[in-house]
């Protein structure tokens, strides 16, 4: 993928995750499932006949959501069932694009941090006004060039 495509593919994607960065989902203390079976007045055995398996069945999906123990394929099975869509996402904390600038910051200042250091010891010390100047840089240097390194430990 391509630097261009890249940008445009993360800009798409922070576009569609931003209102559920602003308006967080709270998980109801339990479970999705119990949560819309009993709203919807269904029983166990009602979930159960919709999707085809024992009532027990519905019971152990419910306790094992609320211990986070639940599939995928069984979590989308159950709202099928329910009549709901099931939605699955990473929301990111805060922009993509924000995300990467405050990395390659990170990186960027732990770089000068150890130049700086090996530099005063020569005597040749950048100034805080060079040392910011020159974060800049690197940091729109790292941004452009995405490297695949940003994300490595250091």
């Amino acid at each position: 993928m391509s630097m261009k495509q890249a940008q445009l593919a993360r800009k798409n994607l922070d576009k569609k995750l931003a209102p559920l960065r602003t308006e967080p989902i709270v998980t109801p203390s339990r479970g999705w499932t119990k949560a819309i079976r009993e709203s919807l007045g269904m029983t166990t055995r009602q979930l159960a006949e919709r999707m085809g398996v024992a009532p027990s069945r519905v019971t152990t999906i419910e306790k094992a959501e609320t211990a986070g123990a639940v599939t995928l394929k069984t979590l989308r099975q159950t709202a099928g069932a329910l009549g709901c869509q099931f939605v699955y996402a990473f929301v990111p904390t805060k922009p993509l694009d924000e995300m990467l600038y405050d990395q390659a910051a990170r990186k960027v200042r732990n770089e000068l941090a150890h130049l700086n250091h090996t530099m005063r010891l020569e005597n040749q010390a950048l100034t805080p006004a060079d040392l910011k100047d020159e974060e800049r840089r690197l940091v729109g240097e790292w941004l452009t060039h995405l490297n695949r390194r940003l994300w490595e430990k250091e």
